[in-house]
């Protein structure tokens, strides 16, 4: 397995691996925010590789320089979404791309690492607290039709 920055030549397999992690969002949806990720500087798209060259996993991360919940420096190394294919869990890839996030933030000046998860992803506030992530907050947003 090999982590890589994400190129013009995974964008076909990332879009799909995308689609199964958001699968309400369309392809071009998902294709187009790819591209605007690849051009922004403060963003990265990395890719996990098996033996077989299938590209099997991703993380995306930004450069916060707003506020993010329960961090106190500026920039926030955020991680956007990660994902691995069902048959590649549990060994140990997720936890490969986070690290090559994490090396990239550091590389950037970052010395937080922050994301989120929905209340009810009770998997994915396992898989946080696995990697070292500690809970700062819990919000619930509102809405009023005016």
């Amino acid at each position: 397995m090999r982590i890589e920055e994400a190129g013009h030549e995974h964008l076909d397999a990332w879009v799909r691996l995308r689609s199964e992690l958001w699968p309400g969002d369309s392809i071009e949806h998902h294709r187009s925010e790819l591209e605007q990720l690849r051009s922004d500087e403060g963003a990265i798209g990395l890719v996990a590789i098996d033996a077989a060259d299938h590209v099997v996993g991703f993380a995306e991360a930004t450069l916060r320089h707003d506020y993010v919940n329960g961090c106190d420096t500026s920039p926030v190394l955020f991680l956007e979404g990660i994902y691995v294919r069902h048959e590649h869990r549990r060994q140990g890839i997720a936890q490969a791309l986070c690290q090559a996030v994490a090396d990239w933030g550091r590389a950037a000046g970052c010395v937080e690492f922050a994301s989120d998860a929905r209340i009810d992803n009770l998997d994915s506030h396992a898989f946080h607290n696995a990697l070292g992530f500690v809970e700062t907050q819990r919000v619930v947003y509102f809405r009023k039709s005016l």
